[in-house]
């Protein structure tokens, strides 16, 4: 597994959104979605606001990888299912970042969004 260099990490983590583009079946690149995305420790962390099914996270957790870009950074990345040891710390990031949209970050503290936490690596 590799980790993320320091400078790519502030880089793709500052931005208000995240373009992610997970690996069809078919091998090709879905189209890019704007979602939002935080940086936890060492870690990159994204979460579906809309539950399981929403089509970028169902695509991104069949393949496990895919490419991001924000922050000037495009990156082929792999996603990995979070441990639930680090949902409180991705809760505290959520709310850090995107405090001044409370209803929507409540939306994606909830247990339900909790559960689409994905850890996004370089590959």
């Amino acid at each position: 597994m590799s980790a993320w260099d320091e400078d790519e990490l502030r880089r793709v983590a500052a931005p208000q959104e995240l373009e992610i583009a997970p690996v069809r079946r078919n091998g090709e690149l879905r189209t890019p979605t704007t979602i939002w995305a935080v940086r936890a420790d060492d870690d990159l962390y994204v979460r579906a606001a809309y539950g399981p099914s929403t089509g970028w996270h169902r695509v991104a957790r069949a393949s496990g990888e895919g490419h991001v870009s924000a922050g000037g950074v495009d990156k082929d990345v792999r996603f990995e299912d979070a441990d639930p040891s680090v949902y409180a710390a991705v809760d505290a990031a959520y709310r850090a970042k995107y405090g001044q949209y409370a209803s929507i970050v409540d939306g994606i503290t909830n247990e339900q969004a909790r559960a689409t936490t994905l850890r996004l690596t370089p590959r």
